[in-house]
């Protein structure tokens, strides 16, 4: 008759203590994610009776958390796929707590719409994350929440400093100030430089230009940069705006595309078949921005690590839901990744 496994095979094969297969079998005290899904999938390997049972009932005991998130414009790829990053992260396994995501876009970059949506969010949550423009109507509305007791975090781009509980993204005067570095490098020759933003109310934009704007200065006294460009994140907008652009400004060595409206903005340049030396730089990687890479369109793209924004936020969140923040990060800056042609 086959021996029955036993605790001491578990730990064997998952390479852990028995202490830590009692811990998490038998849901006495919380361990990490991860060395839970190893004793799970070894005790699954040994053929222990009622593993998946008490897999079961230890994630039903959890505290349970609704995460709401609220981003910008879903017609475009780069939010479908942040939309996506974050539903995964969310259900995703974790250790000590579970979540579920409550997602929604928000119908425009109103003031008024953004607190509307924010305020009846907030009645349906735990938790929000949003991407925003910084205006003091979102920043009262944000307080209020706050003292409600649900935290709010800004992404990408930060608002009500001060009032929200942290902001998740990129440094975003390092993004600019890189970008800045990327065309003095790749500009050939003396000329003009544009840069678009999708509103100079979004502190992620203003923060990115600030930083674009000082490293030429600085640097590359021969290139001259034209009047700021508002797309409001539409890419027929930055389309047009582009064309215009390239008729007005025959001697235009570079843009750089600070906000949203890429896929406009490429979609110009190839209709006027720019030559291979003029520099675009753009943000977040996804087939449009990389096809422009591989066609000599885009010079470089600079991508948000969604993935690893997306697991660090609903740390943070449920850290803040379960009272564990009590001296958050105020601003947590991951690092952004860098495409050319020859990396994609």
């Amino acid at each position: 008759m086959p021996k029955r496994p036993t605790v001491a095979d578990i730990a064997r094969e998952a390479g852990v203590g028995v202490a830590t297969v009692d811990r998490v079998l038998n849901a006495r005290a919380p361990v990490r994610a991860e060395t839970a899904r190893r004793v799970y999938e070894a005790a699954e390997a040994v053929g222990y009776h009622g593993t998946s049972l008490m897999r079961r009932r230890a994630q039903e005991a959890l505290p349970s958390h609704r995460f709401g998130y609220l981003l910008q414009r879903p017609d475009q790829i780069f939010y479908q796929d942040f939309a996506r990053e974050l539903r995964e992260a969310t259900a995703a396994p974790h250790a000590g707590f579970r979540s579920d995501a409550l997602l929604s876009f928000l119908p425009s970059q109103k003031p008024s719409d953004i607190v509307e949506h924010l305020r009846d969010m907030a009645r349906k949550v735990d938790a929000i994350a949003m991407v925003a423009v910084d205006h003091p109507a979102v920043t009262t509305a944000v307080a209020e929440i706050e003292r409600s007791g649900k935290p709010v975090f800004s992404l990408l781009s930060d608002f009500a400093p001060g009032v929200r509980r942290g902001y998740i993204g990129t440094n975003n005067r390092k993004v600019g100030r890189t970008a800045g570095w990327l065309v003095a490098k790749a500009a050939p020759v003396k000329g003009k430089v544009a840069i678009f933003v999708g509103s100079h109310r979004f502190h992620g934009h203003e923060m990115r230009e600030i930083g674009f704007r000082s490293y030429l200065r600085e640097t590359a006294p021969e290139l001259e940069l034209i009047d700021t460009q508002v797309s409001l994140e539409d890419d027929d907008l930055a389309h047009e705006a582009t064309l215009d652009l390239l008729r007005r400004h025959p001697d235009l060595v570079a843009i750089y595309l600070a906000g949203g409206g890429t896929e406009g903005a490429i979609s110009a340049l190839r209709e006027e078949a720019v030559a291979p030396s003029q520099v675009l730089i753009c943000n977040e990687i996804n087939p449009v921005t990389r096809a422009a890479l591989a066609d000599n369109i885009a010079t470089a793209v600079i991508a948000t690590p969604l993935r690893a924004l997306s697991a660090t936020l609903v740390a943070q969140m449920a850290n803040a839901v379960g009272g564990h923040d009590a001296d958050p990060p105020g601003q947590t800056f991951l690092p952004f990744d860098i495409y050319v042609s020859e990396n994609i």
